[in-house]
C-alpha cells in the first residue's frame, strides 16, 4: 500500500499518540499536532513530525494544514482525536463551559474538516476519522454537554458521509469504550467542584469515587492500542466500516442501550447511583 500523508490532532497522549505511532508503524507519513508539543519525542523519534496546534484556534488549524500541505501537496487522512471531557449536572454546568465543550469536540473538528475537504474533492479520494465515544450513543447523568457533543459529533459525521461520498471520501466514526489514557483523570475534581454541593451533591460523590476507583485500577480499561489498530484498519481499508466500536465494556453497554426501553436502562444506571 502506497505511504499515505496523515494529520492527527490530540496526539500528544492516548489515542492521537497511539494511532500516531500505529500509523508509522505502517509506512504512512504522519503529523501529529496537539498543544503539549514536547510531549510527542516519540513521534519524531519513529520518524513522524509535530506540529503544535491548539484545535480551537484559527490560526493554528490554518497553519497546521497549510504545512502539511506545502510539504506533500496534499492530506489524504484527517484523524480529529483532539476532544475534552466536562461532567457536571444540567442545571449546575456554566454554558460558558458548555460551550467551550462544543467548541473543541464539534466545532474545531468540523472547521479542520473544511479546511482539508478542497483537496480531497480534487483528487476524488481521502479518508476522514472522527474519534467519537460510546457516548455518541448513550448518556450517563452528570455528563450531558459532554455526551450531546459526542452525539452532535456522530450526527455531523453521518450527513458529512452521505454528502462527500460522491467525490470517494470516507467518513469515518470510532467508538471506544473505556481506554487506559488521562483523558478523565480530572473527573472527580469537575464532579465535585461543578456538582458537589448542590442537589445533586449525593449523585456527583457516587460518580466522582467511582472515577476515583477507575482511574487508579489501570487494568479496568483497554490499551489506547486497540483504538489505533482500527483506526490503522480504516484508513487502509478499499471500502471501511462507517463505524468501529472497541474497548472495554463498548458493545456491551452499546447493546444495552439498543436493547432496552429508556426508562430501563436509565433505571439500570441511576440505582446503583442511588444506593
Amino acid at each position: 500500500m502506497a505511504a499515505k500523508i496523515c494529520l492527527v490532532t490530540g496526539a500528544s497522549s492516548g489515542i492521537g499518540h497511539a494511532t500516531a505511532l500505529e500509523l508509522l508503524r505502517g509506512g504512512h507519513i504522519v503529523y501529529g499536532a496537539a498543544r503539549r508539543e514536547h510531549r510527542m519525542a516519540a513521534i519524531r523519534e519513529a520518524g513522524g513530525h509535530t506540529l503544535p496546534m491548539d484545535a480551537t484556534k484559527e490560526e493554528d488549524r490554518r497553519r497546521a494544514v497549510r504545512t502539511v500541505l506545502n510539504e506533500h501537496q496534499r492530506i489524504d487522512v484527517l484523524v480529529n482525536n483532539a476532544g475534552t471531557v466536562l461532567h457536571g449536572a444540567v442545571g449546575d454546568t456554566p454554558l460558558a463551559m458548555a460551550r467551550d465543550e462544543f467548541e473543541i469536540n464539534l466545532l474545531a473538528p468540523a472547521r479542520l474538516i473544511q479546511l482539508v475537504l478542497p483537496g480531497m474533492r480534487q483528487r476524488r479520494s481521502g479518508t476522514i476519522v472522527n474519534v467519537s465515544s460510546i457516548a455518541g450513543e448513550i448518556a450517563l447523568p452528570l455528563g450531558a454537554w459532554y455526551y450531546a457533543s459526542k452525539h452532535a459529533l456522530e450526527a455531523f459525521s453521518d450527513t458529512l458521509r452521505m454528502e462527500t461520498g460522491q467525490f470517494g471520501i470516507d467518513v469515518v466514526v470510532v467508538q471506544p469504550g473505556i481506554i487506559r489514557t488521562d483523558f478523565e483523570a480530572g473527573t472527580a475534581r469537575q464532579l465535585r467542584e461543578i456538582s458537589g454541593n448542590g442537589a445533586y451533591r449525593e449523585m456527583a460523590e457516587a460518580m466522582a469515587r467511582a472515577a476515583e476507583v477507575s482511574v487508579s485500577e489501570s487494568d479496568q480499561a483497554s490499551d489506547p492500542g486497540v483504538v489505533a489498530t482500527a483506526i490503522r484498519k480504516a484508513i487502509e481499508s478499499d471500502r471501511p466500516e462507517t463505524r468501529y466500536v472497541m474497548g472495554l465494556h463498548a458493545e456491551a453497554l452499546l447493546d444495552l442501550k439498543r436493547s432496552l426501553p429508556d426508562r430501563e436502562f436509565d433505571a439500570r444506571i441511576v440505582g446503583p447511583l442511588s444506593r
